[in-house]
């Protein structure tokens, strides 16, 4: 669960497209800038970072100096944003068509239309997770593909498996993010995924349900993008009409696009047994069970399970993790 960057260009190597001389380097462009100081303390790891899938995610990266770097696909074009921290006051670049989009979203991207107010601990645990992160808000990036496509690949397979899959489809096929140089890249457009041959989901590890998902979603694509500002509810129910998305993935989706702050993800192989150990020290938790503990929390039970996850009170192993199956052997 969510808990836990030249427009037109193609990389050099890919199938069908014209190779980009390594001897031309990339013009630098002039970035549009923003600053913007919320009213309260923020924590931009802690905030961006479920928008982040693996270490080697090629759309997202941090910098030593404390800079978070997304590149993304806006419904203006591609753009890159570089979000930074000082003194209480974010400032923020953004290069690319899709720049002014961006910009424009920074507030929401970073919390603004969240309110954690509105929460209010039950238990001791929680709330001294909370007490321990004041600098917790529930980010809404107003795109509704670029969080579900990695949802669907995580479906019913190991985290490492579906992140080494969106990192090869989206740097096969993808393109160079704009701005500088930082070997990001931005995911396809909806007709870029629909023509994916088959046989580069099976070298991706990406196998035929999932990959027919993630087809039927981008034909749908325009309709899918409207449930960004609906209430997380009707923007869940509009994903699910998509046969092979359930409420794993729907949830998974919304608590980032639409900054859901009740949408609890059901269906998950570790969610409920870490929540049944941290509110009832029970490891044994069933869905329908975390969803009784979650009650309290009615209206804020992604952050009541988000907090939890921060927490760091998770059951001790006794069995082994999902098995991993590489496909792309077969």
């Amino acid at each position: 669960m969510a808990g836990r960057f030249e427009p037109g260009a193609r990389r050099a190597g890919v199938r069908g497209a014209a190779p980009v001389p390594a001897d031309v380097p990339r013009r630098p462009t002039a970035p549009r800038t923003r600053s913007w100081t919320p009213p309260w303390p923020l924590d931009l790891a802690l905030v961006l970072g479920p928008l982040r899938r693996g270490p080697a995610d090629p759309t997202f990266r941090t910098t030593p100096d404390g800079s978070v770097w997304r590149a993304t696909r806006t419904p203006e074009g591609p753009g890159t944003l570089r979000v930074a921290l000082r003194g209480g006051t974010v400032e923020a670049e953004a290069w690319g068509a899709g720049a002014a989009w961006l910009l424009d979203r920074l507030p929401d991207l970073l919390g603004a239309s969240d309110d954690p107010d509105a929460f209010a601990p039950r238990h001791r645990l929680v709330a001294a997770s909370r007490h321990r992160r004041p600098g917790l808000r529930l980010l809404r990036t107003g795109l509704v593909l670029e969080s579900l496509i990695p949802s669907i690949l995580e479906q019913k397979i190991t985290t490492d498996e579906a992140y080494r899959a969106w990192r090869l489809l989206v740097r096969t096929f993808g393109e160079p993010a704009p701005g500088p140089e930082m070997r990001l890249h931005v995911m396809p457009d909806p007709r870029g995924w629909a023509l994916i041959p088959s046989w580069e989901w099976h070298r991706a590890g990406v196998d035929d349900k999932r990959a027919s998902t993630i087809l039927r979603a981008v034909r749908s694509a325009r309709r899918l993008e409207e449930a960004a500002s609906m209430p997380a509810p009707e923007a869940m129910a509009r994903l699910e009409l998509i046969p092979g998305i359930g409420p794993w993935t729907s949830a998974e989706t919304v608590q980032r696009s639409n900054g859901a702050a009740d949408a609890v993800t059901v269906g998950d192989l570790h969610l409920p047994r870490i929540v049944g150990w941290a509110l009832a020290g029970d490891r044994n938790t069933d869905d329908a069970a975390m969803l009784e503990l979650l009650a309290p929390y009615e209206g804020q039970r992604h952050r009541a399970a988000r907090l939890i996850l921060l927490s760091g009170r998770i059951p001790p192993r006794r069995e082994p993790k999902m098995r991993r199956v590489d496909i792309a052997r077969w």
